[in-house]
């Protein structure tokens, strides 16, 4: 069990450190190219949409043919394609191959979270956020790697294959310890004490043991995490695109100071990904998200009232402490609803998260445009408040509980 933990961390890091190399290697990219600001916003969102386009179907096919496979050669592949980016000759092979990156990548982000969700429940206690950390502290890597190469002036042709080629055989190597759909994790051995205790709060493989209805049996538990997803992924996109832009331009800091804005929201995200596995599993996720949703929202209120750049880089922090936790539990809790097709579930609720992607860095700007960056930040606090406050609906009474 411990190595297949270990295998299913790493495709989080493969994909982690993959894509803080190749995102910090977009002005190289943009310049090579001669790409306008509108084109490279067009070539950006190729991915998310490959994404989205390919969840529901990923999620369908995994559940027929099990996980394993169709997730280590999905690792491989997000691991060679960057390779594309960097020899692309113009800007039609630069969308093509940016979408055919997100179609893969959308695979093996439903393949490794319907795993973490498998070796969760033999487990018997949450784990997904701890995975999740490893995306965030590998995709921070890669940031320091992509930026590596560019101090160096190595150009992304090279950059892309030297950083691919070994993350490709880390892939491969692990697809041989991922858990097989077919067996047990156990491989029929002991059951550890862990898994024992965790047992009679753990969702049951039988669907008909988990019930699906919510309070007042008006909603669907699926259809509420895709809704709080959506708010999850916009609100991070919101911090990705536009929370240096406005320590830059509204509080007119400097521009070393103003990327301490996104480092610290990247930093406390990936900080309280390492700790929401023991949150959840003292308070249950219910109450998880509900703190974790006020935590966020005060945050972004901080940061847009706050009348220096301390007060701002601070709410940045806590807004992405807020959020850290939010995502995985609503995958985790995706997966637990519907035990007997958990990709399914997990491509479902992810597939609207990836709408936040495309939408959230278009919708913030336009209302940046309309009525200034500040007053456009409210939206992402908004919905960080209205994860608190849909919480509650967004999960059978059976999986809300903290593990005995």
């Amino acid at each position: 069990m411990r190595q297949a933990r270990l295998a299913i961390a790493a495709f989080f890091v493969v994909l982690g450190i993959t894509n803080g190399d190749w995102l910090a290697r977009i002005p190289a990219l943009a310049h090579g190219l001669h790409l306008s600001d509108g084109v490279l916003g067009l070539a950006l969102l190729a991915g998310p949409a490959g994404s989205f386009a390919i969840a529901s179907v990923a999620g369908a096919f995994l559940d027929r043919v099990g996980s394993r496979s169709p997730t280590t050669l999905a690792g491989v592949a997000v691991a060679l394609l960057p390779t594309t980016f960097g020899l692309a000759r113009g800007q039609a092979a630069l969308i093509a191959g940016m979408f055919a990156f997100g179609v893969v990548a959308g695979v093996l982000d439903v393949g490794m979270n319907a795993q973490a969700v498998r070796i969760q429940r033999d487990l018997g206690r949450p784990v997904m956020t701890s995975f999740h950390a490893s995306y965030s502290f590998g995709a921070l890597g890669g940031g320091l790697i992509g930026g590596a190469f560019a101090w160096a002036g190595v150009g992304p042709a090279l950059n892309f294959p030297v950083v691919g080629a070994p993350l490709a055989v880390l892939a491969l190597a692990a697809g041989r310890r991922l858990v097989s759909d077919s067996r047990p994790v156990s491989d029929g051995g002991p059951v550890s004490e862990s898994a024992q205790a965790g047992a009679a709060t753990a969702p049951r493989a039988n669907a008909s043991a988990v019930d699906h209805r919510v309070p007042g049996g008006r909603l669907s538990p699926l259809l509420v995490l895709s809704a709080l997803a959506l708010c999850s992924l916009l609100s991070e996109g919101a911090a990705d695109g536009w929370s240096a832009v406005y320590l830059r331009d509204d509080l007119r800091t400097s521009p070393g100071l103003a990327a301490v804005g996104f480092a610290s929201f990247a930093f406390t995200m990936a900080l309280g990904r390492l700790v929401g596995d023991r949150l959840a599993d003292r308070f249950g996720p219910i109450r998880l998200l509900r703190a974790g949703g006020l935590l966020a929202g005060a945050g972004m209120v901080l940061a847009v009232a706050a009348a220096g750049p301390i007060g701002a880089i601070t709410g940045f922090a806590a807004y992405g402490a807020g959020l850290s936790c939010t995502f995985p539990q609503l995958l985790s809790l995706a997966g637990n609803v519907r035990p007997d097709r958990p990709a399914s579930a997990i491509a479902r609720v992810a597939g609207l998260g990836y709408v936040g992607l495309l939408t959230g860095p278009v919708l913030i700007g336009g209302l940046a445009s309309a009525a200034g960056l500040g007053p456009a930040l409210c939206l992402p606090a908004a919905l960080a408040l209205c994860i608190a406050a849909g919480a509650g609906l967004a999960a059978p009474r059976a999986l809300r509980a903290p593990r005995a």
